[in-house]
């Protein structure tokens, strides 16, 4: 990839800084060291990761040329628990990226992009305070291309992929992520999570199903997903009482994650 290219063909209006590297641990890694040192909004692509991570400390695995991973630093004004919803405001605008490129994508909460019920691509973002009381948030992203099947064992759970998108132009796709991303976040930046959530419902992957919520190994909740509040807690229709409606459970992320009733 070129990061003169895809700066060239993206179409969104702010300056942002694109930098390509052959190989590095994690993108992720590089710019939250780097952060205190940047001026703008900037995107770290790697050809190849050897050390990619994901949520809750768990590894992402891919291979050179068979996946995207990136990451985008983006300031942000005031602190870091203003940008809670951030995560699912970035899968909103990825989703609706791909699938403006015939890319059939659904949501899963709070972080991952699905396609044939399979995880295509997921979503670790990390913060930094700023020196003028802003936040730093470095969103890393990555996404399957390719997903051959020795890869696929080394992950050790079915994995989507998107042929068509490894068929198509590397540099003109990257600027077509990175122009959904930048609008994404000036919007957040406004409005925080709240102009999101109707678009989140509309792709969210398991509404209406019966879902648990689990803590480390323990399952903290149960209840049919129905969708998401304003700040981007998880909706539950369960046994328990809260937020409003009789046996409504809001759900914030954290280190929780979300499996199908009995799955």
């Amino acid at each position: 990839m070129n990061a003169a290219a895809i700066a060239a063909l993206c179409k969104a209006h702010v300056d942002v800084d694109v930098e390509v590297v052959r190989e590095t641990g994690s993108t992720n890694a590089d710019l939250m060291a780097r952060a205190a040192q940047l001026l703008r909004p900037t995107l770290l692509i790697a050809e190849q990761q050897s050390a990619g991570r994901g949520r809750a400390g768990r590894s992402w695995l891919s291979n050179a040329g068979d996946s995207l991973t990136f990451s985008l630093a983006w300031k942000f004004a005031g602190p870091p628990q203003q940008l809670l919803g951030l995560p699912l405001a970035v899968g909103v605008a990825l989703a609706e990226a791909l699938v403006a490129l015939n890319v059939p994508v659904r949501l899963k909460w709070p972080n991952d992009l699905l396609k044939d019920g399979s995880k295509l691509g997921g979503i670790l973002i990390e913060t930094v305070r700023a020196e003028d009381k802003g936040t730093w948030a470095v969103i890393g992203v990555g996404l399957n291309l390719l997903m051959p099947d020795q890869l696929e064992e080394r992950i050790g759970a079915r994995a989507a992929s998107a042929p068509q998108l490894a068929q198509m132009e590397r540099n003109a796709l990257m600027a077509a992520l990175l122009a959904a991303l930048a609008a994404a976040m000036e919007q957040f930046a406004t409005t925080g999570f709240t102009a999101f959530r109707a678009r989140w419902d509309a792709l969210h992957a398991w509404r209406g199903q019966p879902v648990v919520v689990i803590d480390g190994a323990a399952v903290a909740q149960r209840g049919v997903a129905v969708g998401v509040d304003d700040i981007g807690r998880l909706l539950l229709d369960g046994d328990g009482e809260g937020d409003g409606d009789p046996g409504r459970i809001a759900v914030l992320a954290g280190d929780v994650s979300l499996r199908l009733a009995g799955a």
